[in-house]
């Protein structure tokens, strides 16, 4: 019977103060005890509506009861069994919109903290299992993904659990996709990553670097080695708002900016990368990129940062906590606004960005109230640096080495919803090649469905 007294146990984290000063992790999760204690809230419910809204569907009832039971090696196993990436989900999941938005708990007060308990599980099994994963014996059959994001992962590591020997084609020099290169260290430590594509590794997936499919190798040559191609490659391409002044110096797209800052770790003193230690920042956009290139800019020594977004904070796309975390570390937030051109400061850099005061009409497409420029409200952000999150798009070189791959007008994969099957025979894909820039867990979803669509594949042919 679940306690109905406890509250929801909060997650310690670093004070704000000290962490827009560092790129440590800044949530420092649950103690043991906060997780028995957080675990008794579970009901339990026969008909697990979380789970029906978690896009793996990991038996959250089920993995929280071994908590319950100082299990915590069982339920890693039970998470296990559905996400091949459960620290990371742990972290950068937006439960609060999938799980536990069905949670029973959440009708009448907090739902139960899942993506905490799952990240809780997951560090006790890094800390603690010396056990080696279990690989399944082989089937003969080779699949070939390209991309090691979260999409590409989830393809590989399930398929190694059928028995296929799946390698996955990574075009830069280290595996993760986006969750090496656009998640900060402090959401995301990079060690969690490849500790769990170590893991998948022991599974007997295989991973080369520094492929660039489309140029070192297309998919139809890939066809000729593999009986199946798993498209993951991602969404890599930023977008701009074609304003006058986006060529200027000091203008950045956050995935340039995140890259330069995440992976190739311009953050450390030691760094030989290159990358601009702004004054003043504006960031451009209200996802959880944004927030991110926010957080980073303002850790890289920023006075100030502002996001720029032509909504109103309730419009806000990103994650509340990111928000929160934002607001905290002293971020500012220049809403209802949107830039209309950079300007120069003189010597070709960035002297500042002009925006227009917005307003909200009727919903759009979206379903977002659409934003509205107010006349003549025209007024200047002073930054000496603004980097732009707007979204991105699949980058080309698949589409065009490859024939007869449908993709959408703006470079989207076209492929089934269910299945990732794709306009080509054998060549199934997934994650944000297909949706564009969506979350992780989304990712996995659609890796885990093609997954299980190739493997009825091969047994069919």
């Amino acid at each position: 019977m679940a306690d109905m007294k406890i509250e929801r146990q909060e997650m310690p984290v670093q004070d704000p103060q000290i962490r827009s000063g560092n790129f440590e992790e800044v949530a420092q999760g649950y103690t043991k005890e906060q997780a028995l204690k957080e675990a008794s809230r579970c009901l339990h419910c026969k008909n697990k509506p979380c789970v029906g809204s978690c896009p793996v569907a990991i038996d959250i009832p089920e993995f929280i009861q071994k908590i319950t039971e100082e299990d915590f090696e069982g339920a890693y196993q039970i998470i296990q069994r559905s996400s091949s990436l459960p620290a990371v989900c742990g972290r950068v999941c937006p439960q609060e919109v999938q799980c536990e938005s069905r949670c029973v708990r959440g009708i009448k007060g907090e739902p139960v903290a899942i993506g905490r308990l799952e990240r809780f599980v997951a560090d006790w099994h890094n800390a603690n299992s010396k056990e080696t994963p279990q690989r399944v014996q082989g089937n003969g059959h080779r699949i070939a993904v390209i991309g090691s994001g979260p999409a590409g992962l989830s393809c590989a590591g399930d398929l190694a659990k059928k028995g296929y020997e799946g390698t996955v084609f990574e075009a830069l020099h280290v595996a993760g996709g986006v969750l090496m290169y656009g998640i900060p260290e402090f959401r995301l430590p990079k060690t969690i990553v490849q500790r769990e594509i170590e893991t998948l590794k022991a599974l007997g997936v295989k991973i080369e670097t520094n492929m660039v499919i489309g140029r070192v190798m297309t998919v139809d040559e890939l066809l000729e080695e593999f009986e199946a191609v798993f498209i993951g490659s991602g969404a890599g391409l930023p977008r701009f708002m074609n304003i006058p002044g986006e060529a200027l110096n000091g203008v950045y797209s956050a995935n340039e900016f995140l890259t330069r800052t995440n992976l190739m770790k311009a953050y450390r003193s030691d760094s030989q990368t290159p990358i601009q230690r702004a004054r003043k920042v504006a960031v451009v956009g209200g996802g959880n990129v944004a927030m991110d290139a926010a957080r980073c800019a303002k850790r890289l020594g920023a006075e100030e940062v502002s996001i720029v977004y032509r909504r109103s904070e309730t419009e806000l796309p990103a994650r509340r906590e990111e928000v929160e975390h934002a607001k905290e570390e002293g971020i500012q937030f220049c809403m209802l606004s949107n830039p209309v051109r950079i300007l120069n400061d003189g010597q070709g850099f960035v002297g500042g960005i002009e925006c227009i005061r917005m307003e909200l009409g009727e919903p759009d497409a979206s379903g977002r109230r659409r934003p509205v420029e107010k006349e003549g409200s025209e007024f200047v952000l002073d930054a000496d640096c603004v980097i732009m999150a707007i979204g991105t798009s699949p980058n080309p070189l698949i589409k065009l080495t490859t024939d007869g791959l449908e993709t959408q007008k703006w470079g989207g994969i076209v492929a089934e919803e269910s299945t990732g099957q794709t306009s080509r025979q054998g060549v199934f894909a997934g994650g944000d090649a297909v949706t564009g820039a969506a979350t992780v867990i989304l990712a996995m979803g659609a890796g885990k469905a093609a997954a299980k669509a190739i493997d009825e594949y091969i047994q069919n042919k």
